[in-house]
């Protein structure tokens, strides 16, 4: 199957990961937006206005929108209303993006600076949130603010060098609890145990991104982006694997139950194209090395049964810290590498999982277009349970978006995409 077709198959047959607004369904839309870009093919255009507007009323508040939860994940699918505005001059798209900076401003921040990874989880810095918040705060402050508060996005990556990075292994712990009192982190350091792909993928993506959207005559705050960014680089790469793509635990290839997954090693591969096409990474050097990683992805990961279905393999499940009433989730290297007992999840053409929970996600809604004009039309009663869901990790170059299968929040080993 042309990977092109996988992607359409995909959208054709998406259904919102949650009822409300969050992080998954917006790595699907940033996914889209990068294939538009790409491709031209309005298809992917039109998937992304139809889901934001579905969502974004028209004061531009977001009326499911979990505020209370102080939730740095619920600030990424903003991304895809700078795109929405661009493309239909709405209002309510501009409003609803002051209404993202507006949870940005109230958000809870560590005593360094950072912001909190969400009020679950307090004083705590994680990877996955630098790329949640960063590039959507990036966007705001250069279209709208003059990039007034640039410094203190380059400051919030400054803290993740500081605090989280490993000199010896060149690599990022998953996250940093300041206050140093929750289980799963070291007494000394505050960090977590591992150094987990995923992680480090979202963590090299919101590099990438906000270089992008970086002037380079803001010298200082460019350059020390770009220094980390190419230093975090280097780093990865030093392991990659035999097969040409990471693991999942990255700097324990040997480890039982190791594997090479999937979604981080695109996140990679999304991280060096993009690198290359804006030029802070040299094309020489890195983009073979990219395409190689791309390739191996599409050749070893996604795989065609007899019946025509296409499953897209080895996604990680979940990697997740704490919190205290869940003290498995201690990200320690067998629950790293092995998080779940559970059945590998799979979901169909038709969207749904052939495993699920009692939980379902009730009816959503989604728009298409007829004769030009958007009509809501119900997606169906569609009972996904709390582990089901499908997003996509963005992927730059001619091809810029891998689907991604997640269930229980980030997918399993074993967890695959079919259509």
């Amino acid at each position: 199957m042309d990977i092109h077709q996988y992607f359409q198959r995909f959208l054709a047959n998406y259904t919102p990961y949650k009822k409300y607004w969050n992080y998954e369904d917006g790595c699907v839309l940033k996914g889209c937006i990068d294939l538009y870009h790409a491709t031209g093919d309005v298809l992917y255009r039109d998937f992304v206005l139809d889901y934001v507007s579905a969502y974004v009323a028209a004061d531009g508040s977001i009326p499911n929108y979990e505020m209370r939860q102080y939730n740095i994940d619920s600030i990424n699918s903003g991304k895809a209303l700078f795109f929405a505005l661009e493309e239909t001059g709405e209002e309510r798209y501009r409003k609803a993006i002051e209404f993202h900076m507006q949870r940005l401003r109230e958000h809870p921040r560590c005593q360094c600076g950072n912001f909190w990874h969400k009020q679950l989880y307090p004083n705590q810095i994680w990877l996955d949130g630098l790329y949640m918040a960063q590039p959507f705060y990036m966007a705001y402050e250069a279209k709208f603010d003059g990039m007034a508060h640039v410094a203190d996005i380059t400051r919030q990556f400054q803290n993740v060098r500081k605090y989280l990075y490993n000199p010896e292994k060149g690599l990022n712990y998953h996250a940093y609890d300041e206050a140093r009192v929750q289980f799963w982190a070291d007494k000394e350091t505050g960090c977590s145990k591992n150094f987990w792909l995923r992680s480090t993928g979202w963590y090299l993506m919101a590099l990438v991104d906000c270089i992008a959207l970086c002037s380079e005559q803001l010298y200082e705050h460019y350059r020390a982006l770009v220094d980390i960014f190419r230093e975090s680089i280097r780093g990865v790469l030093a392991y990659r694997a035999e097969d040409g793509l990471f693991y999942q635990v990255i700097d324990r290839p040997e480890a039982e139950g190791n594997y090479t997954e999937t979604s981080g090693s695109a996140m990679i591969a999304y991280s060096l194209l993009k690198g290359v096409r804006i030029g802070v990474l040299d094309a020489e050097k890195y983009l073979p090395i990219a395409l190689d990683v791309f390739e191996k992805l599409a050749a070893n990961k996604l795989r065609a049964e007899e019946d025509g279905v296409v499953h897209l393999t080895d996604i990680c499940w979940v990697a997740g810290l704490g919190p205290d009433k869940n003290p498995q989730r201690d990200g320690s290297g067998w629950r790293t590498i092995c998080p779940s007992r559970k059945s590998p999840t799979t979901a169909r053409a038709s969207g749904r999982s052939s495993w699920r929970t009692a939980n379902t996600c009730g009816r959503s809604r989604r728009k298409e277009r007829k004769n030009g004009n958007q009509q809501a039309v119900c997606a169906g009663a569609q009972c996904h349970g709390a582990d089901c869901g499908r997003r996509s990790v963005p992927h730059e170059g001619s091809l810029s978006a891998v689907p991604e299968r997640t269930g229980g929040g980030y997918g399993g080993h074993g967890c695959d995409v079919t259509v």
